[in-house]
């Protein structure tokens, strides 16, 4: 693992042992997705409900208990860094409460009430609506979730967004760029 994979990795996981890593995987972005998900050895789970079609299961989003040291974490932080492939999210739950959480908001009704698809799994979404929510929108999409965190525009920086009694709290760590890796 490079300098720059290997500090996303030590951010991403931070410095608490009592808490859980999760990261949803778009399949629509990600190549290969669902082939590495079968040869992994990580716990994930398809956010949509019931048996899916072929065509829908290779572009639905997967939520993944990550491992530090695992080969599928290594490969998300070297091979999907910058490329939008998902979010992560820091939490004391367990993946089955996570997913519980996760399911709600991926159907959002717009002002005719016309169910939409929202894709708050894309950072590039993620990472614009948070600053927009209020303090009710804000507990309940952080609800069991302590931190998101994220690559930024470029993907050359991690930002961290985590809830502070309704008060959205931004932090971003520049990555190490290929001059520092020397």
């Amino acid at each position: 693992m490079d300098q720059r994979a290997a500090f996303v990795t030590k951010v991403l996981f931070g410095e608490e042992d009592d808490v859980n890593l999760f990261t949803i995987l778009d399949g629509a972005s990600v190549p290969g997705l669902l082939q590495h998900l079968y040869d992994c050895e990580l716990h994930y789970e398809c956010l949509y409900r019931g048996d899916l079609a072929p065509d829908m299961a290779e572009v639905a989003p997967y939520l993944v208990k990550l491992e530090r040291e695992s080969a599928l974490t290594g490969w998300i932080v070297e091979e999907g860094w910058a490329k939008h492939w998902g979010i992560f999210a820091r939490s004391s739950e367990d993946l089955r409460t996570m997913r519980r959480h996760f399911r709600t908001f991926l159907t959002v009704h717009d002002s005719n009430a016309k169910p939409l698809y929202f894709r708050y799994y894309d950072p590039r979404v993620l990472r614009v609506f948070l600053p927009t929510c209020n303090a009710g929108e804000l507990n309940a999409i952080f609800g069991p979730v302590d931190r998101y965190l994220m690559e930024d525009e470029p993907g050359s920086a991690i930002l961290s967004f985590r809830n502070n009694g309704g008060a959205l709290v931004k932090r971003k760590d520049e990555l190490p760029g290929p001059e520092q890796e020397n």
